[in-house]
């Protein structure tokens, strides 16, 4: 038996939270197209006969602008540097354009060379499907080779069951052997309060427009599971005026529709019915203010101050480093 954890890190958009939900057979993870969709830290737990793995989904690393951005960074980079193994994902979208120099991106460069090297690490290049000349594969693989010493490298896309099985036998071989680490029935270690956080933010990334979901933080005002339907109250705290205007819409549709789709998804978790009741209010700067980040449940990470320099103007492979 193999137990162990396994941090899915890279910059944003490449599918890590795609690959944990496949990975789990569940929901767990917000998805949807925007960057930086993923806010902290979320463990999910696969249980095989062979291995059980506890994944951390982490946030995309990214260049960060706000309080928030830098705890976001220092989260991913805390769980990098104490998982067992660390699966690197990146994708190969720009490869697949008619132009590409099959250049590595400089955002994969800064990240990766943060990367422990003293822990495990398997790279998965996502999105292989949108690749049609798959010649092209090689020279980027070996491109990256000169990067890190991987323990492997797995072209796949995470949409296809038999690559994201291919990605789990590597990363089983790579976590140390030992009893299971968490109860047989365990899928996470969140309580049902943060993923009915997660699904109402969920709606506003789905449903508002692009300016407005990363202005948005939801704090739970009431969570009450005693009767036989939940009672669920909840802010929406955005940044301006404006931003208010759009959630709400014109005579509150907006808002109802937020409000809907994110009670079917409470409903489904739950397995019971849910009365959501939502607000939405103006909190000026919210993203830069230690006691509000704190409120939403964005701590700060134990290594804040170490994040990716993606200032630097380039990163040095393995070789420049020694």
């Amino acid at each position: 038996m193999r137990f162990g954890t396994v941090a899915i890190v890279g910059r944003s958009n490449v599918g890590k939270s795609t690959f944990l939900n496949a990975v789990l057979g569940e929901k767990l993870a917000v998805v949807s197209r925007l960057p930086q969709t993923t806010r902290d830290a979320l463990l999910g737990v696969m249980h095989r006969p062979a291995a059980q793995i506890g994944f951390l989904d982490t946030p995309g690393m990214h260049k960060p602008r706000t309080e928030l951005g830098k705890r976001m960074n220092a989260a991913a980079l805390e769980a990098a540097r104490t998982a067992d193994v660390i699966l690197f994902m990146t994708d190969v979208s720009a490869l697949a354009q008619p132009k590409s120099t099959g250049e590595i991106a400089q955002e994969d460069r800064v990240i990766l060379a943060v990367v422990p090297e003293s822990v495990p690490c398997v790279l998965v290049l996502n999105k292989v499907d949108l690749l049609r000349d798959k010649s092209r594969l090689l020279p980027f693989i070996e491109a990256w080779t000169k990067l890190h010493p991987f323990a492997a490298i797995v072209p796949v896309s995470v949409l296809d069951a038999q690559g994201v099985e291919r990605v789990v036998e590597e990363l089983a071989k790579l976590v140390p052997e030992g009893p299971p680490g968490y109860d047989a029935e365990m899928l996470t270690d969140k309580p049902t309060s943060y993923f009915v956080r997660e699904y109402i933010r969920e709606q506003v990334l789905l449903q508002a427009g692009r300016e407005v979901p990363h202005a948005v933080a939801v704090s739970i005002d009431e969570f009450d599971e005693r009767g036989s339907t939940a009672v669920v109250k909840a802010t929406l705290h955005v940044e301006k005026v404006g931003q208010r205007k759009i959630l709400i819409g014109h005579g509150g549709a907006k808002i109802r529709e937020i409000g809907t789709r994110a009670r079917e998804r409470i409903e489904a978790l739950m397995d019971r019915k849910v009365y959501l009741s939502l607000f939405v209010r103006v909190t000026p700067r919210w993203k830069d203010a230690s006691r509000k980040l704190a409120e939403f449940g964005y701590e700060p990470g134990a290594r804040a101050g170490q994040t990716p320099d993606f200032e630097s103007p380039r990163s040095r492979t393995r070789s420049e480093r020694e």
